[in-house]
């Protein structure tokens, strides 16, 4: 009786009919991009002060520049003090002078005693455009309201995946492994033959007689609970939550962080976007050559060591800093596909769908924390979200290291064929798992 294997060889595992479903899956995908990456722009935090009444006009009366208007006008201190603070004094009083004005006879002693208070008729920002930031003021103590925004987003995301992410994957072609696994043998033909059709192949009559549903005995149910019953099993779905959560905080954190660099946003983040195709080519040529466990984490180690050096190169070598940034940035989009081919391998059949779904809820979790770390942590010191991503991502790249390696070994359809897949085990049967395996394109 010929195994899904042989039948898949025989109609095409990746043929015109499965390049054609990824092909539409791809197209799908690529309208999540400004959701993830829209925040750099929508979100843009310029240079900005308060908005004092009366500067503008004695600006004018001694015909400042304007940087002598932010010398004179703006208080002395840290970058909180003069974007959100300002002098409490009526700039409309007709005694102030052109040199100096707050050297009036007052009864402070010096500059630094006048009193100072909040930002209370809004904020002039340097900046000729506008974002989400500008339009709404959304800085100082309001600026907690933009990590927000962006949280929200993958909380949308998060509730979407866990209410409703499994049933939309019935909108697609379902697995004829997984329909075998479920003893729905009929539906699995129906599929094969569909593939078969779309690949303009036929399937020969010897080739129809799948394993009847009387010698599959009972089907499995999947279960929260079988993720980590197991030790092997529970050992990789923690480390898969893990590099999800990795993946996610260092992919979205880069690209927040660059958004608040200070350099040309709109450059930094082309020079950025064009490291993503080397690392798709990387990938290609190593995952079947090499494995999938090293090049994962030598992609996780680059991701962690080049955030780490972007964080300690001075400002002056700027070339240096982006140079890293965009190593940082393909390191991290390697163990982002590399983390969708894996997640569905070491799963068994009847619990792959379930097992990704939840490793890749993570995900979203990263995604809702990402926020904060950047825009907070930067208020501390502007590099010190990249020393946590450096943290984060060095971690990863040690535990990716005790996941078995998954090259050249048929997919577990058991719960012990997974829990042996430390050992040597048989050889791949061609299984073919495209990079949005868990979509279950065609297989």
């Amino acid at each position: 009786m010929p195994t899904l294997d042989d039948i898949l060889e025989h109609i095409g595992e990746f043929d015109l009919y499965q390049k054609r479903a990824f092909f539409v899956l791809c197209l799908l995908s690529a309208a999540f991009t400004p959701i993830y990456v829209g925040i750099v722009f929508l979100g843009f935090i310029p240079e900005h002060h308060c908005r004092s009444p009366g500067v503008a006009q004695l600006s004018n009366r001694c015909d400042w520049s304007l940087e002598e208007e932010l010398n004179y006008t703006l208080p002395n201190g840290d970058t909180f003090t003069s974007q959100c603070k300002r002098y409490d004094v009526d700039w409309n009083a007709t005694e102030l002078s052109c040199i100096n004005p707050l050297d009036f006879p007052t009864t402070y002693r010096n500059r630094s005693s006048i009193p100072l208070t909040a930002c209370q008729d809004g904020w002039l920002y340097d900046f000729p455009g506008s974002s989400i930031v500008t339009e709404f003021n959304l800085v100082c103590e309001d600026a907690w309201k933009l990590d927000l925004f962006q949280s929200c987003v993958n909380v949308g995301f998060f509730v979407g995946s866990i209410s409703i992410g499994y049933m939309a994957d019935r909108c697609l072609p379902e697995s004829p492994r997984w329909l075998i696994a479920q003893q729905e043998n009929d539906k699995a033909l129906k599929i094969i033959k569909r593939i078969a059709k779309g690949n303009r192949k036929k399937l020969p009559p010897s080739m129809q007689d799948l394993q009847s549903e009387e010698e599959m005995g009972d089907k499995p149910i999947p279960l929260f609970l079988d993720l980590v019953r197991t030790p092997q099993i529970r050992k990789h779905t923690l480390i898969l939550m893990y590099s999800w959560f990795t993946s996610s905080v260092l992919y979205q954190g880069l690209i927040m962080h660059m958004g608040i660099g200070g350099g040309n946003i709109y450059l930094d983040f082309f020079y950025s976007a064009l490291v993503e195709f080397p690392a798709a080519f990387i990938l290609i040529l190593t995952v079947d050559r090499i494995g999938r466990r090293h090049p994962w984490a030598a992609a996780n180690l680059a991701a962690g060591a080049a955030c780490l050096i972007t964080a300690l190169v001075p400002e002056d070598l700027y070339w240096l800093k982006m140079t890293a940034a965009c190593i940082g940035r393909m390191g991290i989009t390697m163990c982002y596909e590399m983390i969708c081919l894996v997640n569905a391998e070491l799963y068994p059949t009847f619990l792959r769908n379930l097992g990704v779904l939840v490793c890749s809820s993570m995900c979203d979790i990263g995604g809702i924390i990402t926020p904060f770390i950047v825009y907070r942590l930067a208020d501390v010191w502007h590099e010190l979200p990249l020393v946590v991503f450096a943290v984060i991502g060095l971690i990863d790249g040690g535990l990716v290291l005790l996941l078995p390696e998954t090259k050249g070994k048929a997919l577990p359809e058991t719960i012990e064929d997974a829990e042996n897949m430390h050992r040597q085990g048989r050889p791949k049967e061609k299984n073919y798992i495209s990079p949005c395996s868990n979509l279950r394109c065609g297989n």
